[in-house]
């Protein structure tokens, strides 16, 4: 059996990150055929180091016939490419969750994927544990929610954002939601508010709070789900975001592993 053929989209750091991956032998199943992204300059620099092909559009990468692609671009990249993508035959690593959170667009894949036989993989990106998070699920969950820390400096160019959040001396309760409010308000910052709700009770019943905290360096996120008899937390902390560009290679490998975690 040959090597499954990769896309990434995406060319920034955390693409960067799959791409390094599969050259130090991490993902020994696939071959590289593609990079797509935006701007010209870092597609050409990550195409050539992984000696693949440059894409400035998604018809060049999907005309190298990927099996997989994974995506780390914005969640509007998602939103006008995943129905095409995978209706071509092609499956979706998915980084930028976000997009799941507009209800009509995620019944959209969900037709589109079932209709072509692909599927969409959520990578877990800065958290975890949505293995238990599905199981209290499936046993009758009741509430579920996400809490997260972040500095004030993170909140800047955001709706959430106050001159005064810079000199506070202690935390401040700064949001007070659902995921799918979260993700309409913060598009770029909650996409694992919306990963969390979509292992859980969905964007509209899943609970978020998000907290400003001085001196805070990177991201807590606390994710809450009970049902009777038994309540699941899953705390992560990550002071870089490398955690979400090698939680796609996990994805990748759990694929052709003979051990699914």
């Amino acid at each position: 059996m040959g090597k499954l053929r990769l896309g990434v989209m995406g060319s920034g750091y955390l693409s960067e990150i799959v791409v390094n991956a599969w050259k130090d032998g991490f993902l020994d199943e696939y071959e590289l055929v593609g990079v797509m992204g935006r701007n010209p300059e870092t597609v050409a620099k990550l195409s050539q180091s992984a000696g693949c092909q440059g894409c400035m559009s998604l018809d060049e990468l999907l005309a190298l016939k990927p099996d997989y692609i994974t995506e780390a671009a914005s969640v509007q990249m998602v939103k006008d490419s995943a129905e095409k993508i995978l209706s071509s035959g092609c499956n979706l690593v998915l980084l930028s969750i976000g997009a799941l959170a507009d209800e009509a667009f995620r019944e959209r894949v969900k037709e589109v994927a079932a209709a072509s036989g692909t599927k969409v993989y959520i990578a877990s990106g800065a958290i975890g544990g949505f293995d238990v998070l599905r199981t209290v699920t499936l046993m009758g969950c009741s509430a579920a929610g996400i809490e997260t820390r972040k500095g004030p400096k993170s909140l800047q160019n955001t709706p959430l954002f106050k001159e005064e959040l810079m000199a506070d001396g202690e935390a401040t309760h700064v949001f007070e939601g659902n995921a799918k409010e979260a993700i309409g308000l913060l598009p770029t910052k909650v996409n694992v508010a919306v990963a969390a709700s979509l292992a859980t009770l969905g964007p509209d019943n899943t609970s978020v709070n998000i907290y400003s905290e001085p001196g805070f360096v990177g991201d807590d996120h606390k994710i809450t789900a009970e049902a009777e008899g038994i309540k699941a937390v899953v705390d992560i902390y990550s002071s870089t975001s490398a955690i979400a560009g090698w939680s796609q290679v996990a994805v990748l490998r759990n694929i052709v592993s003979p051990f699914v975690f």
